[in-house]
């Protein structure tokens, strides 16, 4: 498995009448601690884009348990817990800083697709020699 996580200090621009961040905010944090995620292990979107290769998202799902407040500092987890072939899935949880329950969880899947066809294709070697490589290492 890998772990990583993302520190966010909840700006007021994030949240939404009730005084609560937004729910689909939560969606743009998932994104950073994907992107955050893909760098530590030696992925920035930029290089796997160069491998000729896209990471649509094709199913996204969040749950709210409590919600986040302006000038919260909480973490976003993204854990990769199996290998990919044709899709990743990758799993989040926020959290409160010092807190152990999630105020939110969620996952998101995306399928590999060639950049110049823009058809779905497995995950390319160099990609998966990374994961395995990260994975041999463990979390940060």
């Amino acid at each position: 498995m890998i772990k990583s996580v993302t520190p966010v200090r909840v700006r007021y621009a994030e949240t939404d009448q009730m005084k609560a961040v937004y729910y689909g905010r939560y969606f743009e944090y998932f994104e950073q601690a994907r992107s955050d995620m893909l760098r530590d292990i030696g992925l920035p979107y930029s290089q796997v884009e160069e491998m000729g290769l896209l990471l649509p998202v094709i199913e996204a799902h969040a749950e709210y348990r409590r919600p986040a407040r302006y000038d919260d500092e909480i973490q976003i987890c993204a854990f990769l817990k199996e290998k990919p072939v044709a899709r990743v899935r990758v799993d989040y949880e926020v959290l409160r800083d010092g807190e152990t329950e999630p105020i939110a969880v969620g996952y998101t899947i995306h399928s590999f697709v060639n950049s110049g066809t823009g058809k779905p294709t497995r995950a390319p070697g160099q990609f998966l020699e990374a994961i395995e490589r990260a994975m041999a290492k463990g979390s940060r």
